[in-house]
C-alpha cells in the first residue's frame, strides 16, 4: 500500500485555487445555460485526453463523470484485466486531483486507511498521521476483500466526508470520491459488502470485455509501451481541476426536473419493491441519488433539464446493486439488469 502523503490535511475552503492547466477551461460563467455549456466541454476535454490510454471505456468513462458531478462514489465491477484501475487512474489525472490507493486485505485494519496517531517523543504527545483516505480520488481496489471493521470506517468517510480517530474528526479534501472496484467471478476471501455501504454507491459500473475491432486496437497500441506505464508517464495531461470539477457540481443542482418526471420516478422505484422477482426493492434514497444522477447525466450532454431518457439511462446503473434478485431466479441465470430492464418496459413513460 502507498504511504499516506505527509500533508493529507485538505486545504481551507477559502484557499485561492492553482493556476488552471494547460488545456483547461476559464471558470464556469455564472448563467445556468453558460455552466451547463461549461460541463459538456469538460466531458468533451476528458473524453479527448482519457482516449490516449482507454480504449471503448467512453461509456464507462461517462458514468464515472456524472458520479463526480452529483458528489458520489462509484462502484466498479469486472473480470480482471478490464483496465478498472487503469480507468480510475487516468481519470484522476485528466481531472488534476490527488489519487490514493488502497489494495484491500483481509487483515486490513481501519488505521493503514485513515490513519493513526503517532506518538513524538520530542513533544511528548501524539501527532495524527493521515492515511491514503485524505485523496481527492480514492481507489479501493477489490473492496470485498476487507472486514466489517475497515468497511464501517469507509461507511462514515463516504456518508459524510469524514474521519473519526481518536475521537477526534477530520475532515477530508474536497471535492472526494470512491471508486471502488469488485471481481465478480472471485469469491474466496472475500466479505460481501454490507447493503447499508453498497446504497451510498450512486453507480455500479460494469466494465466487460471489448469487442473484437476495439480488442486489436488496444493490442496493437499496448504492446509498444511498458506495462507498468502510468497515465502520466503515457502523455496524460490535466484537462481540468479539482476546483473546476467542484464548480460545476454545483451547477449541476440548478438543472431542471419536469413535474411529471418526479411520479414517473416514484413509479419505477415502487415497481422494484413489488417485482416477484425482486426480494429487495430500491429505496427512496435511492430515488434521490438517482435523480442527482440524471441531471449531471443531462448536464454532460448539453441539455439543462432532465428528460425520461436520462432516467432510464441511469436507472440500471443506479440500481443493480441496490436490489436483491430472487433466489430462483438467480439460480436460474438470472440478472438484477433483466429484472430492473422489465420493469421500465412496463411502466408508462410521461409525454
Amino acid at each position: 500500500m502507498d504511504d499516506p502523503p505527509s500533508n493529507a490535511s485538505p486545504a481551507p475552503s477559502d484557499a485561492a485555487p492553482d493556476a488552471p492547466p494547460p488545456g483547461a477551461a476559464e471558470p464556469a460563467p455564472r448563467s445556468a445555460a453558460g455552466r451547463v455549456a461549461a460541463v459538456a466541454a469538460l466531458r468533451e476535454r476528458v473524453q479527448g485526453e482519457a482516449g490516449r490510454v482507454l480504449v471503448g471505456l467512453g461509456h464507462e468513462i461517462d458514468l464515472c463523470l456524472a458520479g463526480l458531478l452529483a458528489r458520489g462514489h462509484v462502484l466498479l465491477e469486472g473480470a480482471p484485466g478490464v483496465a478498472k484501475t487503469l480507468l480510475v487512474r487516468t481519470i484522476a489525472a485528466v481531472l488534476g486531483g490527488r489519487y490514493g490507493r488502497v489494495q484491500f486485505t483481509p487483515d486490513l485494519m481501519p488505521s493503514d486507511v485513515v490513519g493513526t496517531g503517532v506518538f513524538h517523543p520530542g513533544r511528548g504527545e501524539f501527532r495524527f498521521r493521515p492515511g491514503p483516505i485524505f485523496a481527492q480520488f480514492l481507489l479501493c481496489d477489490e473492496i470485498n476483500r476487507a472486514p466489517a471493521k475497515t468497511q464501517s470506517a469507509m461507511l462514515e468517510a463516504m456518508q459524510e466526508g469524514a474521519v473519526t480517530v481518536d475521537g477526534l474528526r477530520h475532515g477530508l479534501p474536497e471535492p472526494f470520491s470512491v471508486f471502488a472496484t469488485m471481481n465478480p467471478i472471485e469469491h474466496e476471501g472475500t466479505y460481501p459488502l454490507p447493503e447499508a455501504q453498497l446504497d451510498r454507491f450512486l453507480f455500479k459500473v460494469e466494465v466487460g470485455y471489448p469487442t473484437e475491432e476495439l480488442e486489436v486496437e488496444l493490442l496493437a497500441g499496448a504492446h509498444r509501451r511498458r506495462p507498468d506505464a502510468t497515465p502520466d508517464e503515457l502523455g496524460v495531461r490535466a484537462v481540468a481541476t479539482p476546483e473546476e470539477l467542484l464548480e460545476l457540481s454545483f451547477a449541476v443542482d440548478g438543472v431542471d426536473v419536469r413535474e411529471d418526471l418526479v411520479p414517473y420516478l416514484v413509479k419505477l422505484l415502487r415497481a422494484t419493491r413489488e417485482s416477484p422477482s425482486l426480494v429487495l426493492g430500491a429505496s427512496p434514497r435511492s430515488g434521490v441519488m438517482l435523480l442527482r444522477g440524471a441531471k449531471a447525466w443531462a448536464a454532460l450532454h448539453g441539455r439543462d433539464y432532465v428528460t425520461p431518457d436520462d432516467l432510464k439511462a441511469l436507472f440500471c446503473p443506479a440500481l443493480r446493486h441496490r436490489v436483491v434478485l430472487e433466489a430462483a431466479e438467480e439460480i436460474e441465470g438470472g440478472r438484477p439488469d433483466t429484472a430492473l430492464q422489465r420493469i421500465l418496459d412496463a411502466v408508462e413513460v410521461p409525454r
